[in-house]
């Protein structure tokens, strides 16, 4: 195989699933390339801050979409969240302090 293949190789691989990835990793592959001549040593470290950033960015979206995903699956099969619980808690303190207001009227 040859190195351009195999370079193609790894970038496909890296676009798998860049949440998998970790920084070990992505710096390995980096000096690999700098090695090679490929990358010059800045452009191999804005490589790996770049992937890494895009990694967050993967992961933290991924965390968005679990939660949304599981607040539906909890309001479609009617359980009761917190929040709608502390909402409650403050709607029924507001009308105790009306009521007790109105009846010291």
């Amino acid at each position: 195989m040859s190195e351009m293949s195999e370079m193609f190789r790894k970038m496909s691989l890296f676009g798998i699933g860049v949440i998998s990835l970790t920084q070990e990793k992505v710096e390995e592959f980096s000096a690999e390339m700098i090695k090679k001549g490929e990358l010059s040593r800045e452009e191999g470290k804005k490589f790996v801050n770049e992937l890494l950033s895009e990694r967050e960015k993967q992961i933290h979206e991924l965390e968005d979409k679990i939660n949304e995903r599981v607040k539906e699956t909890f309001k479609q099969s009617g359980v009761v969240m917190k929040s709608d619980i502390t909402a409650l808690e403050k709607k029924i303190e507001k009308l105790e302090k009306m009521i007790q207001s109105l009846s010291k009227k």
